[in-house]
């Protein structure tokens, strides 16, 4: 299979703040879930005896790390996508429809920021807690929404990038 030349043109896009933060935040969460996995393997294996509070902070850490690659994914353009009709579009209205997409991507997170937020508080509120270490959940609860206002942030971003026709 050959490569797309026009994939291997393109250059790394350059938003104002560097996602070179987005990447160093996700490979530090994949290394905290990767000791947090190893040591409960080892423990395991030696012991006979499982840690199994610390499948908590992996869960944490892997959704920490799913939104923090999805901001990564916005300012790239690498998010998944069916181009069928769109590569068939004239250049104005494949603008067009890549503006609209960017739209409803920082509408969906912006939702989920809200919402997200909603369920924090409630949380924090209610006192809940975690089911095996008893931390307060809020704790784990509160990236999904401050992520998600990045990611928006980061699809607002992009979205005038491409509005002045600085990317594609």
């Amino acid at each position: 299979m050959t490569e797309d030349p026009e994939l291997t043109r393109r250059e790394e896009p350059r938003p104002r703040v560097p996602i070179r933060i987005e990447e160093a935040l996700a490979a530090l969460a994949i290394a905290a879930m990767g000791v947090i996995t190893f040591a409960n393997v080892i423990t395991r294996y030696l012991t006979n005896i499982s840690l199994a509070f610390t499948e908590e902070y992996a869960i944490a850490l892997m959704v920490v790390m799913t939104m923090l690659g999805a901001s990564v994914a916005v300012v790239r353009n690498h998010h998944i996508r069916i181009t069928y009709f769109v590569d068939r579009l004239r250049p104005m209205m494949r603008r067009r429809a890549e503006l609209f997409a960017i739209a409803i991507t920082a509408l969906v997170f912006l939702g989920l920021a809200v919402y997200g937020s909603r369920m924090v508080w409630d949380e924090y509120r209610f006192e809940e807690t975690s089911p095996g270490l008893g931390v307060p959940q809020w704790i784990y609860s509160i990236w999904l929404p401050v992520l998600s206002v990045v990611i928006v942030l980061r699809a607002l971003g992009r979205g005038i990038r491409v509005a002045r026709g600085d990317e594609q």
